[in-house]
C-alpha cells in the first residue's frame, strides 16, 4: 500500500484514541520508523506529509540524510554507541536512547548546540531491553545538570511485545507518572515534555496513556 493510504488509516485511529482520552490530535507526533525500508520509501513518507523520520543505526540515518538532508526532523531511536555519536550529532534533532553518563559525556563533547535527548527507561524490566530501571531515572537526570549540551526533552520506553492490554497500559502509565515526577523537579535543563512510547502494535493505547511521540514502522511504511 501507499504510505499516504496507510497514513490516513493511522490518523483516523489516532483521532479516535484522542477522542477517547480527551486529547487533541495535535499533541501526538508520528515518527515514521524507516530503518527497514529504502530511501525511496522514506522519501514517500516525507512526501505524504510526515516530517519526522526515525532511524536506529547511524549508517541508515546517514544514507537517507544524503538524499533527504535536513528537510525531515531526524530522530535517532536505537541504542547509541558512544563512538557513533560523532556520526549523527549534527543530524539527529532528537536522540531517544540516552541511558548512561558515558553517552552523555560524548554528546556533550561533540555537540555545538544543546541536543534534545530522551532518557530511555526499561519500564518492563525485560533483560532484552535497553534503558534505565524506573527507580534510577530521577537521579540519573539530576546528574546530567552539568552537561550543558543536553536538554532532557522527555522519556522513551519500549513496551513488551504482547496482546495483554492491561500490561501495556501499566507500562505506559508508569512512564507518564515518572514524567510528572521529573517535571515536578522544575529543572530548566529537563522540561521533559515528550513521551516517546507506542509502536505499530500498541500506539493507540500509548496515546490514551499520554504519548506525545509514536514510533510507527510496519503499519506506516511496511516491512
Amino acid at each position: 500500500m501507499k504510505v499516504e493510504d496507510n497514513l490516513k488509516e493511522i490518523q483516523q485511529k489516532i483521532d479516535a484514541a484522542c477522542q477517547r482520552s480527551g486529547r487533541n490530535q495535535d499533541e501526538v507526533k508520528i515518527i515514521a520508523v524507516t530503518k527497514y525500508v529504502s530511501i525511496e520509501r522514506a522519501q514517500e513518507a516525507f512526501d505524504a506529509g510526515i516530517k519526522d523520520l526515525g532511524e536506529n543505526r547511524d549508517d541508515g540515518l546517514l544514507a537517507k540524510w544524503e538524499v533527504l538532508e535536513d528537510k525531515p526532523t531526524w530522530h535517532f531511536i536505537g541504542s547509541l554507541q558512544s563512538k557513533k555519536v560523532k556520526n549523527i550529532i549534527d543530524k539527529a534533532a532528537y536522540i531517544h536512547s540516552l541511558d548512561r553518563l558515558s553517552l552523555a559525556a560524548e554528546i556533550q563533547k561533540r555537540a555545538i548546540d544543546p541536543v534534545n535527548c530522551l532518557v530511555q527507561v526499561n519500564v518492563s524490566g525485560e533483560e532484552s531491553k535497553h534503558g534505565l530501571p524506573i527507580e534510577e531515572v530521577k537521579s540519573f537526570i539530576s546528574s546530567l545538570k552539568p552537561y550543558t549540551n543536553i536538554r532532557v526533552a522527555g522519556l522513551m520506553t519500549m513496551a513488551p511485545l504482547t496482546d495483554d492490554e492491561n500490561l501495556l497500559r501499566s507500562c505506559f502509565r508508569k512512564l507518564k507518572g515518572l514524567q510528572q515526577d521529573i517535571q515536578a523537579m522544575e529543572e530548566p535543563f529537563a522540561p521533559c515534555t515528550e513521551l516517546s512510547m507506542g509502536m505499530s502494535n500498541d500506539y493507540t493505547i500509548a496515546i490514551e496513556e499520554g504519548a506525545t511521540m509514536i514510533r510507527i514502522g510496519t503499519a506506516l511504511v511496511g516491512q
